[in-house]
C-alpha cells in the first residue's frame, strides 16, 4: 500500500511539472507568434550582454594610439536615427606587421579586453579594434546578430584604409566574435581581400552553445533568430587558420571549438592552452600563446608565402626551427610549439 502510495505521488509531480513545461511552452509561442518586441529585445540582451562605456575608461591608448568613430548609414525617413561605431586604431612599431582586425565577445567593451589587446600587438600585430553598437562608446542599442554583421562590414572598409596590402589583412575573434570573423571571412576571398582568420575560444554554433549551458537554453533559443552558425560557413573559408581554446574552459566547451576546426579547411593549426579559461589564455599559457601566434605570422604573413597561402618550403621551416624554437628545457611541452618536434 506505501509503495502504491509513493508512485502515485511521484506520478503527480511528474503530471504537474510536464503541465507547468506546456504552459511555458504554449506562453513563449504564443508571444513569438505575435511578434513580441519585448521578448525579442530581451533575449537578445541576456545572449549579448551589451556593456556600455565611458571616456573616462580611455586610459590605455599609447602614444600614437588612435580613437575615433565611424558613422553608420542613417536608417528609416529621416537622418536623425544616424549611429556610430568605436574604433581603436593601434599601429605596431615596425611598419611591416601585419594589421589585424579585433573582435571581441559578448560583455566586456575593449578597455576590459585590454591584455588581450595587448598580448595580440606584442606578438607582432598591428590591431583596429572595434566596439560594436551597443558597447563602449558606440551608439547604445539592443544587439542582434544583424547589427553585429553590418558593423563588421562597415569597419572592413576602414581596415582596408588601414592595411593596403591585402594579404598583411587579418581577421580575429574571440568568443561571439568569432562568429562575426568567421561570417566575415566566408564572405571575403583570401588571399584578394584578406591574408588568415585567428579564431580564440570558439564555436560551432549559438544552438550548441545553448545546447551545453542547459535545456531551458536551448529552447529558448528556439524563439529567436540569432544562430551565428559557424559551422555552416567555415568551409566556405580558404585562408590560414589558426584556432586556440582552454581546455578549462567552461563558457565554450574545448570539443565546439575541435568540432569547428574538424570542419575547416587547410591549412590550418590547433592550439590547446592547458588550464586556461575562456579569456585568459594570453596570460594562462602565454609563452607557447606567444609562440604559436608569432610562427603562424611569420608562416603565413610574410612574404612570399602571405601571397600563395602555401606551406613554408623546407629551409623556411628549418630556419625558424633553429630561430624561433624554445631553448631547452622549454617552458612548455613541446607539442604546444608548433614546428617544434622531437
Amino acid at each position: 500500500m506505501q509503495r502504491s502510495r509513493s508512485v502515485t505521488a511521484v506520478t503527480r509531480v511528474m503530471a504537474e511539472a510536464a503541465r507547468r513545461w506546456l504552459q511555458v511552452l504554449l506562453l513563449l509561442s504564443l508571444l513569438a507568434s505575435s511578434g513580441c518586441a519585448w521578448l525579442d529585445a530581451r533575449q537578445r540582451q541576456l545572449i549579448y550582454r551589451p556593456t556600455l562605456g565611458t571616456p573616462a575608461q580611455l586610459t590605455d591608448l599609447r602614444a600614437g594610439d588612435e580613437h575615433y568613430f565611424i558613422d553608420m548609414p542613417a536608417q528609416g525617413p529621416t537622418a536623425n536615427n544616424a549611429q556610430r561605431i568605436e574604433l581603436w586604431w593601434l599601429p605596431h612599431p615596425d611598419t611591416e606587421a601585419p594589421t589585424l582586425l579585433y573582435l571581441h565577445g559578448t560583455f566586456r567593451t575593449l578597455p576590459q579586453n585590454g591584455t588581450k589587446i595587448e598580448a595580440l600587438r606584442e606578438a607582432g600585430f598591428a590591431v583596429l579594434a572595434v566596439e560594436y553598437r551597443g558597447w563602449g562608446l558606440s551608439t547604445a542599442i539592443t544587439p542582434s546578430e544583424q547589427s553585429l554583421l553590418q558593423d563588421a562590414d562597415a569597419v572592413w572598409a576602414e581596415l582596408e584604409r588601414r592595411e593596403p596590402r591585402a594579404s598583411r589583412r587579418v581577421i580575429y575573434g574571440h568568443s561571439m566574435g568569432s562568429g562575426i570573423a568567421v561570417d566575415l571571412a566566408s564572405r571575403l576571398r583570401a588571399p584578394q581581400d584578406y591574408g588568415a582568420l585567428i579564431l580564440e575560444s570558439a564555436f560551432t554554433s549559438f544552438a550548441d552553445v545553448a545546447s551545453e549551458a542547459s535545456f531551458v537554453a536551448s529552447l529558448l533559443l528556439q524563439f529567436n533568430n540569432e544562430r551565428f552558425a559557424s559551422i555552416d560557413k567555415i568551409a566556405r573559408v580558404h585562408a590560414p587558420l589558426l584556432m586556440i581554446h582552454g581546455s578549462a574552459d567552461t563558457t565554450i566547451p574545448m570539443r565546439l571549438g575541435r568540432r569547428l576546426y574538424a570542419a575547416a579547411n587547410p591549412p590550418k593549426r590547433w592550439l590547446a592552452i592547458e588550464g586556461g579559461a575562456h579569456s585568459d589564455l594570453q596570460d594562462v599559457g602565454r609563452g607557447p600563446y606567444q609562440a604559436t601566434l608569432r610562427h603562424f605570422k611569420s608562416d603565413y604573413l610574410s612574404g612570399p608565402i602571405a601571397q600563395s597561402h602555401g606551406e613554408p618550403t623546407a629551409p623556411a621551416a628549418a630556419a625558424l626551427m633553429r630561430t624561433q624554437c624554445p631553448a631547452s628545457p622549454a617552458p612548455a611541452p613541446l607539442a604546444h610549439w608548433p614546428h617544434c618536434h622531437q
